[in-house]
């Protein structure tokens, strides 16, 4: 179904186009109509354009160069860097020397897009140590989604360090599935009120698991950060449910973060071929999946018809060529003065940075930051101010702005 919709195109950044100022476009599932202006014509893509007009310029430092696929990273308070490789290994990266690969995970097939996925520290972690990791577990042929929460022991001197993880706990283990070893998920956050959110994609099974609440996979969790379940979770009270259960209709969610300015939970997640959608995530909500889609199947034949249903959610923006979004941030840091206030995505496709400029909830417009990155799997703002980078093949960096002469 077609929207009308009214856009101010110079905020999109259609001004190299040959065109600006305020206009109508027609956004439906095959291109862009732009009317009202000198110029008419389709664009082949959606709303979510984003365009290499950047002001500041930035550079890239690396932190490390070994890691693999670097899929979660999070910051100790001493500043060292956790990061997974979602080959299997969990690393301490110093602020200074060599990656220490920790000792004691738990066992992880690392299959296809299976492996070890993400890292978040708990909010109070200077209080209570823990550590909350995701991860595909079961077997070669049945697998899914694990979340666990453990603690870090050194031991040895500083300059001979060994790390492993102890009193490891289970907080939540998603049904297995014999299905292809693909859309874990997965990304951890927590609220200001101390919940714990995570997701799980729709492990392959399309027209199974999202819109089945009696069935894990193609969802968002809530959870106490013990595992518990809160008492009012949307589904408490369906007998069949998954009560755990916070949203449902995704496809493989591999962004989620915090609003720190509204404090509600934010979401992106991978389309099929186009039809990447970013979401604000609300209780017991139904996004959709694969019942509505800004996308087609990989060879171009269509699913569903429809983009738009009673009863379920649309997404604040999506993106029609896919960009693969992976890894989000709210910018926060004084470091970065133009990315300040607004939500930073890496596109593993596209192999750049985007930032989305917000009002509100609102995306005002979207521009690249940097390009010609590799696949941009993770990103992570400390508390030291700076923003970290995983790319695929590459490593870990640190974002440094440029200084400016004068």
């Amino acid at each position: 179904m077609k929207k009308t919709l009214q856009a101010i195109l110079t905020g999109v950044g259609l001004t190299g186009l040959g065109f600006t100022g305020v206009g109508l476009y027609d956004l439906g599932r095959k291109g862009l109509a732009i009317t009202g202006l000198a110029f008419t014509g389709v664009v082949s893509t959606s709303m979510a354009l984003s365009f290499p007009a950047y002001a500041s310029s930035y550079e890239l430092e690396a932190i490390n160069t070994e890691i693999t696929i670097p899929w979660g990273i999070t910051q100790l308070p001493n500043r060292d860097l956790l990061v997974t490789d979602r080959l299997g290994e969990l690393y301490l990266q110093p602020t200074k020397g060599e990656a220490i690969k920790i000792k004691g995970l738990p066992d992880i097939v690392v299959k296809r897009q299976g492996g070890l996925l993400d890292v978040v520290l708990h909010p109070n972690y200077q209080d209570n140590g823990w550590i909350y990791i995701s991860y595909s577990a079961g077997t070669e042929d049945k697998l899914n989604t694990a979340l666990i929460r453990a603690k870090l022991q050194q031991t040895g001197s500083d300059s001979d360090s060994d790390y492993e993880l102890i009193n490891i706990e289970p907080v939540y283990t998603a049904d297995k599935y014999e299905s292809g070893a693909v859309h874990f998920g997965s990304r951890i956050a927590f609220d200001k009120q101390g919940y714990l959110y995570f997701s799980i994609g729709d492990r392959g099974m399309r027209d199974v698991n999202p819109q089945d609440i009696s069935r894990d996979s193609g969802k968002i969790y809530r959870l106490h950060d013990d595992g518990r379940i809160p008492k009012d979770n949307p589904f408490v009270d369906d007998k069949n449910a998954k009560t755990a259960i916070y949203s449902y209709g995704h496809r493989n969610p591999q962004g989620l973060a915090l609003n720190p300015h509204t404090q509600a939970i934010w979401a992106h997640e991978h389309g099929p071929k186009g039809g990447d959608e970013l979401n604000i995530i609300q209780k017991g909500k139904n996004y959709g999946w694969p019942v509505i889609s800004y996308g087609v199947n990989y060879s171009g034949s269509s699913f569903t018809d429809l983009t738009e249903k009673e009863g379920m959610e649309q997404p604040i923006t999506y993106w029609v060529p896919s960009i693969a979004p992976s890894g989000m941030v709210f910018v926060t840091s004084e470091r970065y003065p133009e990315l300040n206030g607004n939500l930073l995505i890496g596109s593993l496709k596209f192999a750049k940075l985007i930032v989305a400029n917000l009002d509100g909830n609102q995306v005002t417009k979207q521009e690249d930051v940097m390009d010609n990155l590799g696949r941009v799997r993770s990103i992570f703002q400390g508390h030291d101010g700076y923003i970290y980078i995983g790319i695929d093949g590459q490593g870990v960096f640190r974002l440094i702005p440029e200084v400016t002469a004068g």
